[in-house]
């Protein structure tokens, strides 16, 4: 995907640290599927709703291929 968005479920976040540089790892899968694969996108804690838990239904941004955003998906309420 060039430019985008798609949802998918939160499945787990983790900070990680590389030479001091924040960022966070996403872990989620796709909301047709969930026992499908996960999947993993590293973006930084700017791109990252605050608050976001496992479980949550969450909508990705993609610039490139590449997850640029990570908010709650609000479509469902």
């Amino acid at each position: 995907m060039l430019k985008g968005s798609r949802p998918a479920v939160l499945r787990k976040i983790q900070p990680i640290s590389v030479h001091g540089q924040v960022s966070w790892d996403v872990f989620f899968s796709d909301p047709d599927d969930p026992d499908g694969p996960l999947q993993m996108a590293r973006v930084g804690p700017e791109a990252v709703e605050r608050d976001l838990e496992p479980g949550d239904r969450v909508t990705l941004q993609y610039l490139l291929g590449s997850v640029t955003n990570v908010t709650r998906d609000t479509s469902l309420k």
